[in-house]
């Protein structure tokens, strides 16, 4: 009997605690669920329909921009709000107010850079026009603020504060924050400096090209093929830019209609318009271009008072001072000066260094994504991103009369005498700015014979280009294997652009596989511990394969002999080695025989696998036929909230998972960055056009989309972009209040 009792009321606290769990969930987590169907009133000059779709995409039918716009504010913070509000935290240096100090680092970080001093200037030049596209969007944010305090998203419960109100500089530092997450080059100027400094001049010089030689031209991954390569005999455009992971997903899909505008695509939350979509009329897709927007000063300036010496001449740099507020502490002070070049942010050794970068220039900021959606040809499409400054793209188009084009953008200053590859002297006046490279002589291709316009992230510019050129330019196995993939067949269909996308095969892995197992074959060393390694390397086909050994292994090799190289130029100093295109660097070294550099390099190709495969044995063991490249290349995806939560955070994540391709397969995948989202556009029909997102539409946990289009992006599906046909799920009806 009394154990009858004990267990009674075991079952009834279970089932009391079973409930008050429910009942917080639903409470915290549950009601606020964006409101997707019925009724509701806001301020607009008309009624207006939010469609959603399957996959929680809202489609917006307004009676004007300004009410799209304004609609488009409001869902987007139905469905990330505070991932807007996290964005802007920290773009703006404010991360510590809402986590404490754990996050001051970051908040100093985005302080030394002036994000929020340089949203409020740029806001005071904002073209009036612009101004109201910001506008018109900030008041959609507000509104669904102010009518949601009772029930915002979970995030704001679980850190106990919340969200003042959106303005016209928090979406300015949302396109801040894209700009600098895209434009940061100043850390490898310091690396060279670095290896410079402690090694042959002349080899670190070789280490750091901005070009290899073998570039596709024109110019993440972006293409546009013309009529006569598709089965429709109209282009077929496909985007899928590159960057971090991150959960809730960094593209927000969404279609605005009103009288003069019917646009489809992406958005950054944050941000008002499509960034990447299509119109009636036209489709573009974008990349990353690379170029170098910032250089680093040094200069000759007394850190007390702030004098500092330029021509010749003292001059007085601006004292800064900000308060940075700090969850449960003092308010932290934050103090810097600010030279004619910029803020002088960091120091190296006893050098001070201030950091020009063209966002901060006064009177840059312009926001022409709305001119954009409603472009309806090349001109006008042209016209629009002559006036976006940052951070520099290179654009694809393509439109539905059968025109395709590329134009590079970008406020991309003009060095005479210098490429800025290096920090250099600050008080001489020898390496200002020219000012910008006009947009008429950046590089642009208009239906060009091939039919094709290919860019991944190469370097897109001529070597007889009248200007100067240096950038973060990444080796061109991705453009070339892009070229190689659309030029193998004809009549291409939208869902093929899919298994292009997706491809895993690297020729760079592959090239330096066979010159391992030929430097094997040549020298036959007595190690018996190899022969299982070359068995491995000489069946490989060059695909970067999860569950699969031949790629862990030859990234190792790699990651090795780019290390003995590195040290070669540089001793001591290899970690300092890492720009983007040092695989094509490594192949053109071990193409010349490593001459100037190593004096056997057979034996440095087996030294190198020797090392990797001692590594390697370290974290998957002796059998290197067992392997596993997923593992070496898994990924997890922490959603920054949720994940600290006891027993459930776990459900707010992705992974661990395995994941196929590398830096240089189409498919550009590591463990922190891959494809942002999967674009393909059919020029003969809208409505056979592809989009899908990493993660989900909505960033709300308990959200039927919060992470129903991984599995699809996993294995690279993708969905329909309903344009013409919208199969609603749920239609809200907005009436004017």
């Amino acid at each position: 009997m009394l154990l009858g009792r004990v267990l009674k009321y075991i079952n009834l606290s279970i089932a009391v605690l079973l409930l008050v769990g429910l009942a917080a969930a639903y409470w915290t987590a549950y009601r606020p669920l964006p409101q997707t169907t019925g009724q509701i009133s806001a301020p607009i000059s008309a009624a207006a329909t939010v469609a959603r779709d399957s996959l929680g995409v809202p489609h917006i039918k307004a009676a004007t921009w300004e009410d799209a716009i304004f609609l488009q504010g409001y869902v987007t913070a139905q469905d990330r709000l505070w991932q807007m509000d996290a964005l802007r935290r920290l773009a703006a240096g404010e991360l510590s107010e809402i986590v404490g100090p754990s996050a001051l680092e970051t908040d100093r970080d985005a302080r030394r850079l002036r994000m929020r001093r340089m949203a409020e200037e740029h806001y005071r030049t904002l073209p009036a026009a612009d101004r109201a596209v910001l506008a018109a969007y900030a008041r959609g944010v507000n509104y669904f603020i102010e009518t949601h305090r009772d029930r915002l998203p979970l995030e704001f419960t679980i850190l106990r504060y919340d969200p003042r109100p959106w303005r016209v500089t928090d979406s300015i530092l949302c396109a801040l924050h894209m700009y600098r997450t895209l434009t940061t080059t100043w850390k490898e100027e310091l690396q060279k400096l670095t290896m410079l400094e402690n090694g042959d001049q002349t080899k670190v010089n070789l280490l750091f090209p901005s070009r290899i030689g073998t570039e596709v031209q024109p110019g993440s991954n972006a293409w546009a093929i013309s009529g006569k390569h598709t089965s429709s005999g109209k282009p077929i455009l496909a985007s899928d830019p590159h960057l971090e992971f991150s959960i809730p997903s960094t593209w927000h899909q969404v279609h605005l209609q009103a009288p003069g505008l019917d646009v489809i695509g992406v958005s950054i939350p944050g941000l008002p318009g499509v960034i990447v979509g299509h119109n009636r009329r036209i489709a573009w897709g974008v990349t990353n271009l690379g170029f170098d927007v910032q250089d680093l000063y040094m200069e000759k300036i007394d850190p007390r008072s702030g004098r500092y010496v330029f021509r010749g001449r003292l001059e007085q740099a601006r004292a800064e001072t900000e308060w940075i507020a700090v969850q449960g502490r003092r308010p932290v002070e934050f103090r810097q000066w600010v030279t004619r070049h910029g803020p002088v942010s960091i120091s190296e050794g006893n050098r001070l260094m201030a950091l020009r970068w063209s966002a901060a220039e006064p009177g840059s900021f312009q926001f022409p994504f709305l001119d954009l959606d409603r472009a309806g040809n090349w001109e006008e499409f042209t016209r629009a991103i002559a006036r976006f400054s940052g951070p520099a793209q290179n654009f694809v188009y393509a439109d539905v009369d059968g025109n395709i084009g590329y134009h590079a953008t970008g406020q991309l200053p003009i060095r005479k005498n210098y490429d800025g590859d290096v920090p250099v002297d600050g008080s001489s006046g020898d390496y200002e700015w020219d000012g910008f490279i006009p947009f008429e002589q950046l590089p642009s291709f208009y239906n060009p014979p091939q039919g094709w316009v290919i860019t991944a992230n190469q370097n897109p510019f001529p070597e007889n280009y009248p200007y100067r050129v240096h950038g973060a330019f990444v080796a061109p196995y991705r453009s070339q294997e892009i070229r190689s993939a659309l030029t193998a067949r004809e009549h291409w269909k939208p869902a093929e652009m899919l298994a292009v996308e997706k491809d895993v095969y690297s020729a760079a892995s592959q090239y330096l596989a066979r010159q391992v197992v030929a430097a094997y074959d040549r020298t036959k060393p007595a190690n018996s511990n190899l022969q299982d390694a070359i068995a491995v390397l000489r069946s490989w086909n060059g695909q970067m394969e999860k569950q699969t050994p031949a790629p862990m292994l030859i990234s190792m090799v790699y990651q090795e002999l780019k290390k003995r190289i590195a040290e070669s130029a540089a001793p001591g100093k290899s970690d300092f080695y890492a720009p983007l295109i040092a695989p094509a660097v490594v192949e053109k070294i071990l193409r010349q025989n490593g001459q100037g550099w190593f004096q056997d390099r057979d034996a440095l190709l087996i030294r190198s696998l020797t090392q990797a495969i001692q590594e390697g044995r370290n974290s998957q063991g002796s059998n290197v036929k067992r392997w596993d490249y997923g593992k070496f290349n898994e990924l997890t995806i922490k959603h920054p909230v949720g994940d600290r939560l006891p027993l459930v955070g776990g459900y707010f994540n992705i992974g661990p998972v395995e994941m196929s391709g590398s830096s240089t397969s189409i498919k550009q995948t590591t463990q922190l960055l891959g494809p942002s989202m999967r674009f393909v556009a059919d020029l003969s029909d809208w409505d056979h056009s592809l989009n899908n997102l990493t993660i989900g539409e909505s960033g709300q946990i308990l959200s039927s989309h919060y992470k129903d289009q991984w599995g699809a992006y996993y294995v690279g599906r993708s969905f329909p972009m309903q344009f013409d046909h919208v199969a609603a799920a749920g239609t809200l009806t907005v009436q004017v209040k």
